[in-house]
């Protein structure tokens, strides 16, 4: 299973980079969570051997562009759909998670055709208040950058599985190791994420699996109520997990998501 990493040209300033990862079609298209990036699922995309993976660093994460300039929904969906449209000549099965899986709600809502089927891994409508937005900025903005070594990185934020990730992605520079994202980048996605989206939600015809965590961000009754809400939906419900089950419960994590995009 062989990786080649691309890039897409959105305007004249914005550059998506994206990793294929070779296989049979139809393609999986996967979009990380905020402050976040395409590499927490490269072992997602191993466990799909056979399958053509294609994992999308989002605008401001990652590969790509690092400030762009907007940072509106509507931005982050025509990113997506412009890469798909560029790697797959037919309907995708199309994951996210967190942030991602609000934008991978959008991508279905919007151009369903493109869309065979949805999974979303601790995503919702959108919601979230000023003060928790204000607060994540605060403590991005707490780092310490740059970093030393990674094991300074790892003493500073910890050695959870979000924190593995962070570090293991963190850009070597010159005088040190920095974030792949801008803190007041990550503040400006999150206000939009926040804004329910539930008319969309509710117009997604595609089969789709929304993954829930134990330990995750959302209370039974709006896990139930988002779930109830949607037209065609499998609910799964991981334990042991956190918000970020596809790092600290991937054995599960894996099983349900092979089973729902191998189900006929």
């Amino acid at each position: 299973m062989s990786e080649t990493r691309h890039t897409v040209t959105v305007g004249d300033d914005i550059t998506i980079s994206y990793s294929v990862f070779s296989g049979t079609d139809p393609a999986v298209v996967i979009l990380h969570g905020l402050a976040g990036s395409s590499r927490e699922f490269v072992p997602t995309a191993q466990a799909l051997s056979t399958r053509k993976v294609i994992l999308i660093d989002q605008r401001g994460h990652g590969f790509s562009t690092r400030v762009p300039d907007d940072t509106s929904r509507t931005a982050f969906v025509g990113d997506v759909v412009r890469v798909i449209k560029k790697e797959s000549s037919q309907p995708v099965d199309l994951v996210g998670q967190s942030m991602g899986a609000h934008t991978a709600m959008l991508v279905a809502a919007a151009h369903p055709a493109l869309v065979r089927r949805l999974v979303l891994l601790e995503g919702n409508e959108g919601n979230g208040s000023a003060e928790d937005q204000d607060a994540l900025g605060d403590y991005f903005r707490s780092w310490e950058v740059p970093f030393s070594s990674r094991d300074n990185a790892r003493d500073s934020l910890g050695d959870g599985p979000l924190a593995q990730a962070w570090v293991a992605d963190l850009e070597e520079r010159e005088d040190g190791l920095y974030p792949r994202f801008d803190a007041d980048v990550m503040v400006r996605t999150i206000s939009e994420v926040a804004v329910p989206r539930w008319k969309e939600w509710e117009s997604i015809t595609a089969p789709a699996l929304v993954v829930y965590a134990d330990g995750g961000m959302f209370t039974e009754e709006q896990k139930t109520e988002f779930v109830g809400r949607g037209r065609n939906v499998t609910r799964a419900d991981l334990t042991d997990a956190s918000h970020d089950a596809h790092l600290d419960a991937f054995e599960q994590w894996n099983t349900v998501l092979r089973e729902f995009l191998t189900a006929t």
